[in-house]
């Protein structure tokens, strides 16, 4: 019988101190507040050189469905995503860890994105206000509380991810986590483009599905607590052996 426990499969880094992380984090905090500081200026800039009124967003404006300027928001959309991506990668040491930063980032960009308007513009003028969130590859719509929730959840998961991560300790990224996270976004998505159809042809987003947002939300809930509830009752570095090798089980 083996009184060891179950075989744990060493870090591939050995675990930072407490103070490396919070410098790791504050960077990446600070550039996703700052990039977030940056896209809501344009955005601002944007609306002011086109004529939108973002208190009446709906029906959008005829440049933001066609022409050229839908290519340049989708492309804008994307270098975004690239953005944030790429803080991640280099705040990361591996690919889990650096797919924690990137939520972390993408979170907290979110977040910030509709700090930033208020402060500046005054919108939204309340969490129930309707905003076109992503126009690819359909227009998405919901109340601003969808994606904060949803940002939330990325910046609060992701930080805790990263936490363990870089303290040694396991995340559980089996095919059950991965399914959920991947699942759970997609009916996510689903709850902001139901309205895609009606938005392109030139209408208002009818009331938000938010049933089906609840259970995608859900969904990824339970996958991210579930990676995170890894078992930490072993020391947080790679185990260490004799030069005879380890003992022998009893």
């Amino acid at each position: 019988m083996n009184l060891r426990g179950p075989t744990v499969p060493a870090p591939v880094h050995p675990p930072d101190p407490p103070t490396r992380f919070r410098a790791v984090a504050a960077a990446v905090l600070a550039y996703a507040v700052a990039m977030a500081f940056l896209e809501s200026a344009v955005v601002v800039y944007l609306q002011r050189a086109l004529g939108i009124d973002p208190r009446a967003l709906f029906p959008l404006p005829d440049p933001i469905l066609t022409g050229d300027f839908a290519a340049i928001e989708v492309g804008r959309e994307a270098a975004t995503l690239v953005m944030l991506g790429t803080v991640g990668w280099l705040a990361g040491r591996s690919g889990l860890e650096r797919l924690a930063w990137t939520v972390v980032a993408f979170g907290t960009w979110d977040i910030f994105y509709y700090f930033w308007l208020w402060a500046f513009i005054g919108w939204p003028s309340s969490l129930g206000t309707r905003d076109l969130l992503f126009l690819f590859p359909v227009p998405w719509t919901g109340p601003v509380w969808a994606p904060v929730a949803v940002s939330l959840g990325l910046a609060g998961f992701g930080l805790a991810a990263a936490r363990r991560i870089r303290g040694g300790w396991p995340v559980r990224a089996g095919r059950a986590q991965v399914v959920a996270g991947v699942a759970g976004g997609l009916v996510v998505i689903l709850s902001f483009a139901l309205d895609a159809s009606r938005i392109l042809a030139g209408g208002a987003p009818d009331a938000f599905a938010w049933p089906i947002f609840a259970v995608g939300l859900a969904i990824a809930a339970w996958g991210a607590t579930t990676a995170l509830g890894a078992p930490t009752d072993y020391p947080a570095r790679a185990p260490t052996t004799s030069p005879t090798g380890p003992p022998p089980d009893r």
